[in-house]
This record gives structure tokens, sequence and C-alpha cells, in this order.
């Protein structure tokens, strides 16, 4: 062989040597803990998942979880770890991660035993971002959406009671931005924006605390437009549900400074509305 040939030939031997040597480094750089809980059974990564769960060690319960969903999709395992994971999601406040899951495994197996429970979650997801009434309610509106499915879909499971509290306090919330801005408009005297919010209060939200102010805001807002039989409607209906409210005595004194008394006009809306009110 001639002295080129030779020196050929180490090339070739040493590219191959090369080619060798990065391909054990490739080896080496893999992940060899995925590489290891990919071959773990379902069964074994959930019951991981659960342990870590019970010794609060949530993130790594999450991790197990995913892993039986990635890697056993279609198991039984799947399943459980779905709902599961919603939950450990849902303790580590990663509350969209946490609408997600639910929302997906709710859509997987409606008919599940678990498919309440994961619903439940979702609402009490959406709950836990509630704002201040000076804020935005998107999350509360989606609070009572989520949960009024618990009750209507799943009517004789563990979560209806808490669901329906759940319920009552995002409709507060809703009557009580309502309220707010209600206010903003009556300081401004945009009375008839006021009364749109008050309206609102009353026909929408009945059973909330905030249903006596807005029936005393709106024989005010009345009063002051020259509506007032629809006045006089307001604090009778008010009076009538709430006898001992203050808010029934400022209006009966709104009206009596103008030599006007509370008288129910029954073809008014309010007077409608005022069946349904709680105090009556």
């Amino acid at each position: 062989m001639t002295m080129t040939g030779r020196r050929a030939l180490l090339a070739v031997c040493a590219l191959g040597a090369s080619l060798a040597l990065s391909a054990c480094n490739a080896e080496k750089d893999l992940d060899l803990s995925t590489y290891v809980e990919q071959t773990d059974p379902a069964d074994v990564l959930y019951n991981q998942g659960l342990a870590n769960l019970n010794s609060g060690r949530l993130k790594e319960a999450s991790a197990k979880f995913e892993a039986i969903d990635r890697q056993h999709p279609y198991s039984e395992f799947a399943r459980k770890a779905m709902v599961m994971n919603t939950f450990a999601s849902y303790r580590q406040a990663k509350f969209e991660e946490a609408i997600n899951s639910g929302k997906r495994y709710v859509s997987l197996y409606p008919t599940s035993e678990e498919a309440a429970y994961a619903q439940y979650l979702v609402g009490l997801s959406y709950y836990r971002q509630i704002r201040d009434v000076t804020q935005d309610q998107r999350e509360a509106r989606r609070t009572v959406e989520a949960m009024e499915e618990v009750v209507q879909r799943w009517p004789d499971s563990e979560y209806v009671e808490d669901a329906k509290t759940k319920i009552r306090v995002a409709r507060d919330q809703l009557a009580g931005k309502e309220m707010q801005i209600g206010r903003y408009y009556l300081e401004r005297r945009e009375y008839i924006a006021a009364v749109r919010r008050f309206r609102g209060v009353v026909e929408e939200f009945p059973n909330t605390r905030h249903v006596e102010e807005a029936l005393a805001r709106l024989t005010e807002a009345y009063y002051a437009l020259g509506l007032v039989s629809e006045a006089q409607t307001a604090a009778a209906v008010l009076g009538h549900n709430f006898p001992d409210s203050k808010w029934y005595k400022d209006s009966y004194a709104l009206l009596q400074s103008g030599g006007l008394e509370p008288r129910e006009n029954a073809g008014s809306w309010i007077s409608k509305a005022g069946s349904a009110i709680l105090g009556g």
C-alpha cells in the first residue's frame, strides 16, 4: 500500500473513531431519568404520584401524573392521573393549568365517577381568582358558570352544596360590581345609566345582600328623574321585603320630603321583580 493509501486509511479510521466518540457522547447527553421513567409501568408512576401528593411534593406528583398521560395515554391510570394532576395543579395555585386539565377530563370522560370532581376543581380554580369589586369580575362569572354545571349535571354529587355556596359568593361579587358602577353614575347625576345598573341587580341578583341598597338607589334615581310612581314602588317593595332596613328608612324619608309615601304600582317591573327577592 502506498504512503498516500495508508494516510487515507488512517484518516477514515480517525473519522470513524470520532463519529463513534460523538455517538457515545450523545448517549451520555440523554436524560437518563426520562429514559428510565418511560420504562416505568403506569401503576408504578401513579402510586409514586400519590405518594408525592401525600408528602406534599406537589411538583413531583404533577411530573409523575403527566408522565402517565404521555406514556400510557389510553390506560385507566392515565384517566385517573389526569384528574389527580388537576388537583395537584390547583393546590400549587396553577389555576390555568388546573382549569385546562379539568375541562379536558370532563370532555373526555363525562360519565366517569370523577367527572363531577374535575368540574368542581375547575370552578374552584376560577373562584380562587375572583378579584375585588373594583376590578373586572370575569372570574366571578366563570365561577358561576362552572359551579352551575356541577349542580345541574351531577345533582347528587358531594360537591353540590359547596358549589351552591361558591355560586352565591360569586353572584354577590357580580352584584357588588354593578352597584359600584351604579353609584358612580348616580354621583355624576347620570340617572338613566344608574337606573340601568341598579335594575340589573334587582332583576338578576335578587337574593344577594346588595338588593336592599339597589332598591333604595332606584328610589333616589327615579325621584331625581321625576318618575314619582317608580320611586314610590321601589320604596314600597323595599319596605315590604326589608321593613327594618336602614335603606328603607332613608327611602321613606326622601319621599316624605316631597310629600309622598311608598306606594306600589303592580304594573311596574319593580313590583314584578319584587316577588323574587329573598326577603319577600
